[in-house]
């Protein structure tokens, strides 16, 4: 698959490298050939390799036969030790000429390269041995491993219970459970959009939580919130694991001053050492049907973690739980469970792969040409013992993908040595400064650029890209139909130990009782064995469930039939199902009779749309919006939900239907317990709760509204289209929270259509809240385009599940054939083709390309259009272009592409459009700002996310709206340049420097906001005095593919995860190898000092006012999640922020984080700052 896996850890591995060492005076290299995976359309090319060297076959034979006992024992000793070992991509190098991006990808081993003089090395399909498939077991720790046996007895079984934490609603999609112990917690069910968000309105603490497992099918409804939830979790084991390591320190510190050793460094760093290595590492184990790492792998150019290993294993449809002598075997066990999971396909389905690729592609050996597709240099075949399957490569393939993505070595400040000339553009170069010989900057010319190097020998240092992000391309794959369940069951519980019994066998009384109490045999005094079923009552079973996953009708036969319900050994202890069943499954009669029937004694939880309402599952964020809703009521309405369900059959009289809260108690004694359920939102005695001066407040702003509609109304009229509707509903940032959530506005523009301004997570679920169930079918009809500004996953984690409710509403999920070569691609924006555009950077769309493959959510039907940048300072216009990914690319002529990239360009006018451009601005590496004309005049323009940018305001000039991120407040300046974000007063200034009517604040800090105060100059409408600093964007020429080439030096989080992975792969200098260094780079600018005043509320805790004076009549509003208002409604809402901040004023609950004037952070709390309003009765209610 192009990328080359080697093995760390305690495992042995005995490859070729291996036998080099034993007999390196019998191996001659010699030349043969290799695959290479190219790098995307927008960076350099790049293959990946380990320092293996190919070697004459004959002699490979030759002592392959010698050492044919090493062999075996290795792997005999690999096989002993799995699941101590992670699969890593360990090399890549660069490749130089833009031609071998899409040639067949070998090159000559041993043969000097061109530029980087690196003599080769071995590049081809991973060496994966038949010992690799212990990797694709289930990962087990060998102390646990005796758990899976079926007569494994615990000493005690502690309380636990499994909770409800979401059943299906516009909120969350799916239904999430939490299984409960003292010491841990597991995660079961869906991973949907929301979840994570779901999760922080519960109070659920995922900080225990190593274990998840998946239900149901690897489709979007049921992941879309596994990636975001996966960041939340890695960023909070960094921050337990950077405290405890600093806790570490300081005990060593304080037993090397015990022992006397404080001043020897040597002995100070050995216990240090000894401290640190007892600090537990988290690693989340996820339990999946099949495609889950694919899924994973997809995001490998946008997600990058260091530091928690996640291991993803798959269920195959195949799998059947091993049932022996003493009973059924669990399939994974631990301290406190052990579980069985079923893999079940649909009646219609005999599998979800080929068979061809169910067994071993050939039952002979494999030659090193067929492993490696290379050639040798005298063509005959040495002989390598293997018998994976093509899947099990594939599989591990992935594997290893993901393992680099969560816990990668790559460090942002490893710097590698390259003559300045070789190169590859956009990257950060630095240099060390000859007098003082730190690491600065290099400030010179570029390669690539009109003018010739100074010094192209020059030696400078550079990043190279973490390795995951330069796989091209992942092995092919296709929708899996399993659905997959689990048992669960606590471990059998030891008897009563009964101390008479002890005394009469004459065992003395102390450590042989324990002994005893633990399961073991022990001596009495006569030397007599006493075995412990000699003094302990009759063992309990354990206390169990089932999770059942039913994604549609056609499952229940299977399920149904499945052995395990039969099986003693397994259902013994089990008590109670949850079932949680697609529409129509759970009103089936065969489940419904299975479950009054032959399940007649088991208690039966029903988590299903036909019995669960649509309730509000965010309760902080509804009664936010119903508070609002009281100060502004034409732009706020109380979320669309419904308390009840549909009149259904009623369920079984041993069933019912799931709710929020509710509890399954396991021990210590099995019962459905619902005190806990989660009450109903009620708005009444939200709205009960709002001050009689809140209300006073909001009438003076009607008031104020009615006595100025005359100006409003002439304002609107200057408006070329005041119609145009805008619904924000996402006004937070990086990641989801109680009260706002991530990134995502809808424009609806009368007589062209909709089209929204990125997609964070659980979009959908907001539009759902937004629109009832038939204005919210309108506005899927009407949808047109998408535009997503850059890679990070809090603006566009949504898109999947939006377009597959697009594609689901507009095509009723029917597939188009892929367009062919000869296709004009002008036709396929005619009306009959309802095509959805996407304007994205290629990153984006080659991800929705890639995860096509995963599922069918409407790709085939989406008009993919990679926006190219403008270059206003070189008059150089955007380009839209229909996207091919890379491989499809790979795949066809030089003279087919050459007559695809001149038909690819892609018009405006196709969309209805005047015009698209975009800027590239200074956030993230491809961050970009557009706007968009409509042919009645009427011109939008949204920022993304960014620090002023000259460019933006210039192709900008003349919108109607400007839909500004406004991240942080005036006195944050320091943290809005180090974060490049804006601030509100930024904001402001650039919307004004546009010449915008009106301006849109969002993407607001989740811990931060500030409500501004404008005041009109005199002269308003006259010639802006443009001097708000902004950043120029830079020259065409400056880059390779025309990107910001000043990234950040010091990134944190996220943003690391952002730059890291589009860094152009860079050659290694011949005279240093491949190693790279870490150096002290230097540090950002310092903060600035605000000079900006603001008027405090009446609360420390509450937002306050900043003020901003205006020289244009240009209008401003706020965004709130849920706001819908039209443009020549938003002069209105400047009246109500008297109202809003008598509001927030009256929020008892402090904010995440007070900030004082001076930025210094002073105290942790949550609430008003969060953009929420105070926690009501209705709300405390909830949980």
């Amino acid at each position: 698959m192009g990328i080359a896996v080697a093995v760390f850890g305690t495992s042995s591995r005995f490859t070729i490298s291996t036998i080099s060492r034993l007999a390196p005076q019998r191996l001659v290299p010699c030349s043969g050939r290799s695959r290479h995976t190219s790098l995307p359309s927008y960076g350099a090319s790049a293959s990946f390799t380990t320092s293996r060297t190919r070697y004459d076959p004959s002699d490979l034979q030759d002592l392959l036969g010698e050492h044919q006992e090493a062999v075996a024992a290795a792997t005999k000793e690999k096989a002993r030790v799995k699941g101590e070992s992670v699969l890593r991509i360990t090399r890549y190098e660069s490749r130089e000429r833009p031609q071998d991006r899409w040639r067949g990808h070998r090159t000559r081993l041993g043969v000097r390269d061109e530029v980087s003089g690196d003599g080769g090395g071995f590049g081809g399909e991973p060496l994966f041995t038949i010992a690799d498939r212990d990797r694709l077991q289930p990962p087990q720790d060998e102390s646990f491993r005796q758990a899976l046996s079926p007569d494994f007895t615990a000493a005690r079984n502690m309380r636990s219970f499994v909770q409800v934490l979401t059943t299906p609603t516009a909120d969350t999609p799916g239904t999430t459970l939490m299984l409960h112990f003292d010491d841990k917690r597991y995660l079961i069910g869906s991973l949907g959009e929301g979840t994570q968000r779901a999760t922080v309105q519960m109070g659920a603490r995922l900080l225990k939580v190593n274990e998840c497992f998946l239900t149901g099918r690897t489709e979007w409804s049921n992941t879309g919130g596994l990636i975001g939830m996966i960041l939340t979790l890695a960023d909070a084991a960094a921050s337990s694991r950077s405290a405890s390591t600093e806790d570490a320190r300081k005990k060593a510190m304080a037993k090397a001053r015990k022992l006397g050793v404080l001043e020897d460094a040597e002995k100070v760093r050995e216990i240090e050492q000894e401290m640190l290595q007892g600090l537990p590492t988290n690693v989340l184990t996820l339990f999946s049907p099949p495609n889950l790492n694919h899924t994973l792998a997809t995001a490998r150019r946008f997600v990058f973690r260091k530091g928690m290993p996640v291991s993803v294993h798959e269920i195959p449809s195949e799998h059947e739980n091993e049932t022996g002598e003493n009973g059924a075997k669990a399939y994974w066990a631990d301290s406190n469970i052990k579980v069985w999971p079923m893999s079940i396909l649909p009646e219609s389905s005999p599998g979800s792969r080929p068979t061809s690729q169910s067994h071993s592609i050939s039952p002979r050996k494999r030659s090193i040409e067929e492993v490696y597709e290379g050639e040798t240099s005298n063509g005959s075949q040495p002989v390598i013992a293997d018998d994976l399957t093509q899947t099990e490569r594939d599989q591990l393939t992935v594997k290893a993908v993901v393992g680099e993505m969560f816990n990668s070595s790559w460090r942002l400040d490893t710097l590698f040595p390259t003559r300045l000339a070789d190169v590859k553009m956009p990257a950060t170069i630095f240099v060390r400064d000859q007098t003082t010989h730190k690491i600065e900057k290099y400030r010179g010319l570029t390669p690539g650029g009109r003018l010739p190097l100074p010094d192209p020998d020059l030696q400078v240092l550079v990043r190279k890209p973490w390795p995951g992000a330069l796989v091209e391309t992942l092995p092919p794959t296709q929708p899996a139909k399993e659905a997959v369940s689990y048992i669960i069951r606590n471990h059998k519980q030891r008897g009563k130990f009964f101390p008479e019994k002890a005394k009469a066998l004459k065992v003395p009384v102390g450590r042989a009782w324990s002994q005893l109490q633990s399961g073991e045999s022990v001596e009495n005094t006569d030397g007599e064995m006493v075995h412990p079923d000699q003094v302990l009552g009759p063992s309990k079973e354990g206390g169990g469930f089932a999770v059942v996953d039913l994604p549609d009708p056609n499952y229940i036969a299977n399920l149904i039939a499945r052995p395990e319900w039969q099986n003693e050994s397994i259902m013994a202890g089990v008590g109670a199902i949850v079932w949680i069943c697609g529409p129509g499954v759970a009103t089936d009669e065969r489940l419904r009779t299975l479950m009054a029937d032959a399940m007649g004694k088991l208690k039966h939880v029903v988590s299903s749309p036909d019995y669960c309402p649509n309730n509000i599952a965010l309760d902080s964020a509804a009664s936010a919006t119903v508070r609002l809703r009281q100060v502004d009521d034409r732009h706020y309405r109380v979320p669309a939900h419904d308390n009840t369900c549909a009149a259904q059959s009623p369920l079984p009289s041993n069933a019912q239907p799931a709710v929020r809260g509710q509890l399954v108690q396991l021990e210590p004694a099995m019962e459905v317990q619902n005190k806990q359920n989660i009450p109903l939102l009620d708005v009444k005695a939200v709205e009960s709760e709002t001050s009689k001066d809140v209300l006073d407040e909001a009438a003076k702003a009607r008031e104020s509204v009615s006595s100025d509609s005359a100006a409003i109304e002439f304002w609107a009229t200057t408006l070329p289209d005041r119609n145009v509707e805008i619904t924000t509903l996402g006004t937070g940032s990086a990641l989801p929270s109680k009260y706002r959530n991530v990134s995502a506005t809808l424009m609806r523009v009368p007589g062209w259509g909709n089209l929204l301004f990125d997609c964070g997570e659980n979009t959908l679920g907001q539009l759902k809240r937004v629109f009832p169930p038939d204005e919210m079918e309108q506005v899927l009809q009407d949808l047109r385009a998408v535009t997503i500004s850059h890679m990070h996953a809090d603006h566009h984690l949504g898109t999947v599940g939006v377009l597959k409710a697009w594609y689901t509403q507009v095509h009723s999920a029917t597939p188009s054939p892929p367009p062919s070569l000869d296709t004009d691609l002008h036709t396929l924006f005619a009306p009959d083709q309802n095509r959805l555009a996407i304007l994205a950077e290629p990153a984006m769309l080659h991800w929705l390309s890639e995860y096509a493959a995963v599922e069918d959510f409407g790709f085939s039907r989406l008009a993919p259009l990679s926006v190219g940048a403008a270059f206003p300072a070189k008059n150089q216009a955007s380009k839209m272009n229909w996207f091919i990914p890379p491989s499809e690319l790979a795949a066809m002529t030089a003279r087919n592409r050459s007559a695809r990239f001149a038909n690819n360009h892609i018009s405006p006018s196709l969309l209805g459009l005047s015009d698209v451009q975009a800027v590239l601005v200074q956030h993230c590496h491809g961050a970009r700002a557009i706007s968009i004309t409509w042919p009645n005049g009427f011109k939008a323009s949204y920022s993304g996310d960014c620090r002023p940018s000259a460019a933006f305001s210039k192709i900008g000039k003349g919108s109607t709206v400007v839909i500004h991120e406004a991240t942080f407040d005036d006195e944050l300046q320091g943290d809005a340049e180090a974060k490049n974000h804006s601030t509100t007063s930024e904001a402001l200034g650039v919307a004004q420097a546009i010449g915008a009517k009106c301006c849109v604040l969002t993407h607001f800090s989740q811990r931060y906001q500030k409500l501004p105060v404008l005041e009109y100059a005199n002269g308003s409408g006259g010639e802006l005095e443009e001097d708000l600093p902004m950043l120029e964007a830079a020259a065409p020429e400056e880059t390779e593919d025309h990107r910001d080439t000043d990234e950040e030096d010091e990134l944190i989080g996220a943003d690391a995860a952002a730059d890291a992975q589009t860094y152009a792969d860079q050659p290694t200098s011949a005279s240093n190898g491949d190693g790279g260094q870490i150096y002290a780079l230097p540090p950002k600018v310092a903060p600035k000092p605000s000079n900006v005043t603001t008027t405090s509320a009446a609360s420390p805790f509450a937002p306050s006012a900043v003020k901003f004076k205006l020289r244009s009549d240009m209008k401003v509003c706020v965004a709130f999640d849920y706001m819908r208002v039209k443009l020549g409604e938003i002069a209105e809402l400047q009246h109500y922020t008297p109202a809003l901040l008598k509001l927030f004023e009256e929020d008892k609950d402090q904010p995440e984080h007070v900030v004082a004037a001076n930025g210094a952070a002073k105290k942790k709390a949550s609430g008003a700052a969060n953009g929420g309003v105070k926690k009501s009765k209705g709300e405390r209610k909830s949980g």
